[in-house]
C-alpha cells in the first residue's frame, strides 16, 4: 500500500510506501520485545512488496543487489500485540549505483504522526552478479524510485 502526501488532520505527511508485517512469536525475545536480529528480517520482509515483486520497475533487482549499510534505532518497544506492524518506506538518497532507504516503524493502530518505535536505514547497491561487480541502476529504476524521495 503506498501513501503520498496524505493529510492528517492539518499535517501534510510526505509521500510514503507503508508494509504491514505481521510479528511472530519466534521474533520476541526473553524480555518479550521483537529481537533486534528479527527487527531486521521484518525491515527485508516490507521492502520486498515495495521494491521485487513482479510489475515493479525496480523488480530486475532481486536478480542481484547487496546491502551495503544498515543503521537500526530503536526509540521504543514493539512487541507482538502490536502487530501488524506499519512500517513507513521512502528515499532517502538516490545515487548511481545504490540507494538507501528511510524506515519508520509503527505499532498496529499507531497514528501516522506519532514518534515511530524504530527508525532505520538500509544502503542497497545494484549488482551484477555473473560479473560480480556493482551495476548502474537503469532509468526505469531510477525513475521509480526517485518518485520516493523525500
Amino acid at each position: 500500500m503506498s501513501g503520498s502526501g496524505k493529510v492528517a488532520g492539518s499535517l501534510v505527511l510526505p509521500k510514503r510506501f507503508h508494509a504491514k508485517v505481521d510479528v511472530r512469536w519466534s521474533d520476541m525475545d526473553v524480555f518479550q520485545h521483537v529481537n533486534h536480529a528479527r527487527m531486521v528480517t521484518l525491515l527485508e520482509e516490507a521492502r520486498i512488496p515495495w521494491l521485487f515483486e513482479d510489475g515493479r520497475p525496480t523488480a530486475p533487482l532481486r536478480e542481484g543487489c547487496v546491502l551495503a549499510d544498515l543503521r537500526v534505532r530503536y526509540r521504543g518497544q514493539l512487541r507482538h500485540e502490536d502487530t501488524p506492524l506499519d512500517i513507513a518506506m521512502w528515499i532517502e538518497q538516490l545515487r548511481a549505483v545504490d540507494f538507501t532507504i528511510g524506515y519508520e516503524v509503527r505499532a498496529a493502530g499507531a497514528l501516522p504522526d506519532s514518534p515511530a518505535a524504530v527508525v532505520a536505514s538500509t544502503q542497497i547497491a545494484a549488482f551484477d552478479m555473473r560479473a560480480q561487480r556493482l551495476r548502474r541502476l537503469t532509468d526505469a529504476e531510477r525513475d521509480y524510485l526517485s518518485e520516493w524521495m523525500d
